[in-house]
């Protein structure tokens, strides 16, 4: 059987046996939005929960549009033109509209980068486009600490605006449940010490922080109470298909309105699996996601809750810029020195953590269930031996190697990674 995995910007061609039983699973067929440029122009008109957008705006002097930095593959070229012609038609001037990119602890995106993410020259020369440094004390604005006693420090330019609207990419995520909305101001915009307690150990290691689950979700929690206390916001929400098309638009006020774009997303993104498997094969979804090993952890969460206990999960990722920041480098270190339950014990002892160690915790969930095996070309042979996973060469040969261990010739087959979660949901 021939499948082309979600890998790099070329994708990557699987073959395997066809005396190999495999399930691949993948998201339901989507709608597509033939029309997208108008879609948006109609749910700025439409809004859920809030005036529309001409309303909103009017008397305005200072907008602040948070947009997702370049981790995320959001169709902006389309986007981004819609919603400024929106705001100018609207009456805001064009000086009045300041863009800021929720990079969280991200890397800035600035020259080539930045107009690959903005995908418009025309929106360049219009408005305003930022970074958020997360580390910059001065940027940001203490607004008092959550009843979990997380500090709510938000970006000055976002909490002086009179209006304020998310550009968010609604679609499973491996910590806060679905991305989009909320997560755009915390840790988007959040100062270092914010995002340091969201992503402590003791927040991590519940059991409800997980894919595609936000009642109970202490992280989903606490990034409602960080919008509350910035006074609320606005959002324009999308889904893409897994050609990356827009299948779905709505605007609003965000919370409900990200509320109304996860109920689309769910039954295309959730996908029940009747059993589970001992060989699982599965990609960090491609460029942008899997530019390095540090986002590939999410293709590795995505699907550990089919593996069966003690089995094999394989994931291809090109890692193209490597390892991830120094700061990753180091946490993988310690995982790695310590090993899995005496570094999330020491982590757990810890108010802050450190800066991507979230990562390796996060990757300590998805080793629990089983072994993990990782394809790629981008790291170092230094790099490899910080995966604290084993890396292989051929993934036909670990896939034949995991099904010989096993005695068990089914194979389940992911190819968009971490976009698609499967759910073991057993017949009856």
């Amino acid at each position: 059987m021939h499948i082309l995995m979600r890998y790099g910007k070329k994708g990557l061609s699987l073959d395997l046996p066809c005396g190999l039983e495999t399930d691949v699973i993948r998201k339901r067929s989507m709608p597509v939005l033939k029309e997208p440029a108008e879609a948006i122009r109609s749910a700025l008109s439409s809004p859920v929960g809030c005036k529309p957008l001409k309303e909103a705006v009017r008397g305005r002097k200072e907008i602040c549009v948070l947009i997702c930095d370049n981790t995320r593959p959001l169709p902006h070229a389309i986007i981004l033109p819609a919603l400024i012609d929106g705001l100018i038609d609207a009456g805001a001037p064009p000086d009045s509209i300041t863009m800021l990119i929720a990079t969280g602890l991200h890397r800035p995106n600035e020259g080539g980068e930045l107009r690959e993410l903005i995908g418009s020259e025309l929106v360049l020369q219009t408005v305003k486009v930022v970074n958020h440094f997360a580390r910059n004390d001065e940027d940001h604005v203490l607004l008092g600490n959550t009843p979990r006693k997380m500090p709510v420090r938000l970006d000055r330019r976002f909490m002086d605006a009179e209006v304020r609207i998310a550009v968010g990419l609604v679609e499973p995520h491996f910590m806060a449940g679905y991305s989009g909305g909320r997560k755009l101001i915390v840790p988007g915009v959040a100062h270092e010490e914010t995002i340091k307690v969201l992503h402590s150990t003791r927040m991590l290691d519940h059991e409800r922080v997980a894919n595609c689950m936000i009642d109970g979700n202490p992280l989903h929690e606490e990034q409602l109470y960080a919008v509350e206390m910035a006074g609320g916001g606005l959002a324009l929400n999308t889904v893409i298909d897994e050609d990356r098309n827009l299948s779905f638009v709505n605007f609003g006020e965000i919370v409900q309105s990200h509320l109304d774009a996860i109920a689309f997303a769910r039954p295309y993104f959730e996908i029940p699996v009747p059993r589970r498997y001992k060989t699982v094969i599965t990609s960090a979804a491609g460029y942008p996601l899997d530019r390095n090993y540090y986002q590939t952890v999410k293709g590795m969460v995505g699907a550990a809750g089919i593996l069966e206990p003690g089995g094999d999960l394989i994931i291809v990722s090109e890692c193209s810029e490597g390892l991830g920041t120094v700061e990753y480098a180091e946490s993988q270190g310690r995982l790695i020195d310590l090993g899995m339950e005496r570094f999330l014990e020491e982590t757990s002892r810890k108010k802050y953590a450190s800066i991507d160690e979230w990562e390796s915790v996060m990757q300590v969930k998805a080793m629990r269930a089983g072994t993990m095996h990782l394809y790629c070309e981008g790291l170092t042979a230094e790099e490899m031996a910080l995966t604290g996973v084993n890396v292989v060469g051929s993934i036909e040969e670990a896939v034949e190697e995991s099904v010989r261990r096993h005695n068990d010739r089914r194979v389940a087959v992911i190819p968009e990674g971490p976009y698609v979660i499967p759910v073991y949901r057993p017949e009856s």
